[in-house]
């Protein structure tokens, strides 16, 4: 199945086709970037708004993502608005410090990230996956590679000692939206199969 991404970015579209085997799902950058609300208050009702926006533009199926950071210590302050948080004019390097600083002496540093992903093929068929990368913040500012929160977040397992913005290629095969992906992937992989 064919989608367009309900993003102007390229960048982004060439991620998530990377994502997805393009014999299941073709994922192209829509024609031009949309305006859209995100009035939301999930990632799920966020994800709805800008994948129907897109498909009431351009008639075809539209796939849309919300994601964000989810941290325990703060829970009214990151998840639909991690991309906000700190307020207007902060970098992503600006808005993980802060981050830092905020949990300063603070024990509790769990953290998880969070995708939505919607497919919007018609207003009658509408799928939503949701993908998780569990973690915790850590204490510094570490890491080249990734972009957002990742140099203060360290996922669980074998590179927990180092932030995700250290290990590019794990962050690729664990991250939130790969795990998303894959699940999406699964379900369509089976739909198709139903079909035929």
């Amino acid at each position: 199945m064919d989608f367009i991404l309900a993003s102007g970015n390229s960048h982004k579209a060439e991620e998530f086709s990377e994502l997805f085997d393009k014999s299941i799902l073709n994922i192209s950058a829509a024609s031009e970037k949309l305006d859209v609300d995100e009035t939301g208050t999930t990632y799920n009702e966020n994800a709805f708004l800008k994948a129907k926006a897109y498909y009431d533009k351009f008639q075809v199926p539209v796939l849309a993502d919300d994601s964000g950071l989810n941290v325990a210590a703060l829970p009214e302050e990151l998840g639909i608005y991690s991309a906000r948080f700190g307020g207007e004019g902060l970098s992503d390097k600006d808005r993980a410090l802060l981050l830092l600083d905020k949990l300063k002496n603070i024990e509790n540093r769990e953290a998880y990230f969070t995708c939505v992903l919607c497919f919007y093929i018609s207003p009658q068929e509408i799928f939503f996956f949701e993908g998780r990368l569990n973690g915790r913040i850590g204490e510094n500012y570490i890491g080249e590679h990734g972009f957002g929160y990742d140099p203060v977040f360290h996922g669980l397992g074998e590179f927990e000692s180092k932030t995700v913005a250290q290990v590019p290629e794990w962050k690729h095969e664990n991250s939130h939206r790969s795990n998303a992906c894959r699940v999406a992937q699964k379900f369509f992989k089976e739909r198709d199969c139903q079909i035929v």
